[in-house]
Formats: structure tokens, C-alpha cells, sequence
């Protein structure tokens, strides 16, 4: 069985950080890249000064060099070549967005999707089972499966961009998820995606050092669509080649980006807005002001950013462990996503709560 080694990673890590501090240092010479100063107005800002919005670009490098060039050698590199072939529609159109030509969301999803199509095409994989027998039961019809594994596709996406709004907690899930994806797949057996899972995992750390504290850099829509792309569909291929696997052990592992996108569609729904409208009630956003009104003040955001990062980060790494401590037991796998969605739920309407009472909107 192929192996990645300590020095492989290492180089890899290397890639990562050269390029993404390469970007930071051209940043301040390049108009082009300084010209998205809208950002800072943007209702779900969350800095207080322009930063490159381009650090997917590393963290896509980091990938490629370590696919091509270290896993390249062994026997199975199709698989991974045609993973990497698969992700280009999305971080190209990403791409685009974060430097300044503006790509609708209707784009970013469509070609959310057609990365997800590629991958079908080329690998022949897709979305299995979901564990709900009532689900389950269309999806033995091949293109219900497919067109269903391509709503799950994009959903994730785009649930990993909507969770990129403080410095490190995209990059860090996405660390975390990797990691946990490559234990299951270990214990199934699956060389080709534990490798590829851990050589993204190291391409996002080396992203990650000026990311956070102080996020001098941010992954954009392309690093965040990339490395959802990569994490959603390789579960999807984990499920398809060992059956064995719980599908709620892998809704686990993404739980966060997915509980924080389907509470933002039903408070949009709620309040009749556009879903795809941006606001400031993701659950980041009602931790950082908190933080900001009780203990540091309203102007303390540069501060107030790392620290709710810190502070969600344990709560978000409750449910990706379970996964892997559950991955061969759908019942408490399915029982355990039912748990912390209403921790979820029930934590941010309390949290929601003490915001509105620190903002004297309400009076409890």
C-alpha cells in the first residue's frame, strides 16, 4: 500500500505557505488585487482592512504539487488526477469572483454542479444511500442518484464559503474534516483517498499560518469551493466503496457548514428574503458580537475574530469526532446528528437572544 511520508508532507506544507506569503507580498504592489475595497462594506464583512482574497490559490497549488508530483508515483494516480480535473470548473469560476470579475451565485453553483458532473463522468461514482430508507428506495435508480449526489454536492460547496467569515474556521473544519475522512478511510482500506485527504489537509495548514490569528490572508470562493468540493465528493466515493460506512457518520463530519447553511435558509425563508442574500446572523457573526459588546468593545473586531474562532472550534469538533467513533453505526450516527442539531438550533436562539438584549432591541 502507497504511503505518503513525513517529508513529502513537509514539502508540500512548504508550497503552501512559499505561495500564500508570496500573495500576501505582492498583494500591496498589485492595484488589480487591492481593488476590492467594497469588501469592507459588505454586510457580512468581518476585517477591518483590505486583504487578497486569493489564498485558495495556494492552497490549489499545494494540492496539484502534491497529487501530481508525490502521489503521481504510484500505481493509482488516475484517481487523483481525474479528482483534481473535476474541481477546475468550480475554482476557476471561483476564482474569477475573488479577483474582481464578478461571478453570480447562480454561476458559482451551476458550476458547483458541473464539478460534480465531471466527477461522476470520469470516476462513476456517486451518492449510494443516504440511510433514510424512504430516500433510499429512488435512489436505486441511477439518475435520481446522480442528480441527488449533485444537490449534496453543491450544497456543501457552498455551505464551506458561507462558513469563511472569521480568520481560521473554514481552514480549520476543512483540516478537520480532512483528517477525519482519512481515519475512515483508513480503517476501510481506501489508500488513494486517505493520501489525498492528507495531503489536502497539509496544503490548508500551510494556508492556515497567515490566516489566522489576524487573517492577513482569506482562502475566497475559490479555496473555500475547492476544498469543499474535494472533502464532499470523496465521502460520496467513501460511501460508494465501502457500504459499510454510516451515511449520518459522514453528515457528521460536515455537520457545521450544514447546520449553519440550513439555519440561513429558514431565517431567510422566515423573514421572506432572497436565500442567496448575504446577512449578519450566521452563528460566527452572533459570537464576534457578543464578544465585541460584553467584553471588548464595539471596536475590537481585529481582536474579536480569532476569538470566536477559538471559541466555536471545540463545539464544531464535537460532531466531526463523532463521526469517526460512529462510522460503522448508522443508528447512533443518525441518532447523534438529531442531538446536535437541536444543541445547534437551541444554542444559537439563545445566543441570537443575548445579542439582541446587549443591543437593547428587546428586554428579557
Amino acid at each position: 500500500m502507497s504511503s505518503v511520508t513525513y517529508s513529502e508532507l513537509v514539502m508540500v506544507f512548504l508550497v503552501s505557505l512559499s505561495l500564500t506569503w508570496l500573495i500576501i507580498f505582492f498583494h500591496r504592489r498589485s492595484k488589480h488585487l487591492q481593488s476590492r475595497l467594497g469588501d469592507l462594506q459588505a454586510v457580512q464583512a468581518a476585517h477591518t482592512s483590505p486583504v487578497p482574497r486569493v489564498g485558495g490559490i495556494a492552497v490549489f497549488a499545494a494540492l496539484v504539487f502534491g497529487i501530481l508530483i508525490i502521489l503521481g508515483e504510484h500505481l493509482h494516480a488516475t484517481f487523483y488526477v481525474k479528482l483534481l480535473l473535476s474541481s477546475l470548473p468550480i475554482f476557476v469560476v471561483g476564482l474569477s469572483e475573488d479577483l474582481g470579475f464578478f461571478a453570480s451565485p447562480r454561476l458559482r453553483l451551476l458550476a458547483t454542479a458541473l464539478s460534480g458532473l465531471v466527477f461522476v463522468a470520469l470516476l462513476g461514482q456517486w451518492l449510494p444511500k443516504t440511510g433514510l430508507a424512504w430516500i433510499d428506495m429512488p435512489m436505486k435508480w441511477a439518475p435520481f442518484a446522480i442528480g441527488f449526489s449533485l444537490f449534496v454536492g453543491v450544497g456543501v460547496c457552498h455551505a464551506f464559503n458561507l462558513i469563511d467569515g472569521v480568520n481560521g474556521f473554514s481552514a480549520l473544519i476543512g483540516i478537520s474534516a480532512s483528517l477525519a475522512l482519512a481515519a475512515i478511510s483508513h480503517q476501510q482500506g481506501l489508500i488513494d483517498h486517505r493520501d489525498t485527504l492528507i495531503i489536502l489537509s497539509v496544503s490548508i495548514a500551510g494556508f492556515l499560518v497567515f490566516n489566522f490569528p489576524f487573517g492577513r490572508i482569506f482562502l475566497g470562493d475559490a479555496g473555500a469551493y475547492l476544498i469543499g468540493h474535494i472533502l464532499v465528493w470523496i465521502a460520496i466515493s467513501i460511501l460508494w466503496m465501502a457500504p459499510q460506512v454510516s451515511p449520518f457518520a459522514v453528515l457528521l463530519v460536515f455537520f457545521w457548514p450544514i447546520a449553519d447553511t440550513f439555519l440561513a435558509i429558514v431565517r431567510r425563508l422566515m423573514y421572506g428574503t432572497s436565500v442567496s442574500k448575504p446577512d449578519r446572523l450566521h452563528f460566527h457573526q452572533l459570537v464576534m458580537r457578543t464578544l465585541q459588546i460584553t467584553f471588548l468593545g464595539r471596536n475590537q473586531r481585529r481582536l474579536a475574530n480569532p476569538l470566536t474562532t477559538i471559541i466555536m472550534l471545540p463545539f464544531a469538533m464535537c460532531p466531526i469526532i463523532s463521526g469517526v467513533l460512529l462510522s460503522l453505526d448508522n443508528i447512533k450516527a443518525a441518532t447523534a446528528v438529531i442531538v446536535f442539531f437541536l444543541l445547534f438550533g437551541s444554542t444559537y436562539y439563545v445566543n441570537r437572544l443575548v445579542v439582541l438584549k446587549l443591543r437593547g432591541v428587546i428586554k428579557v
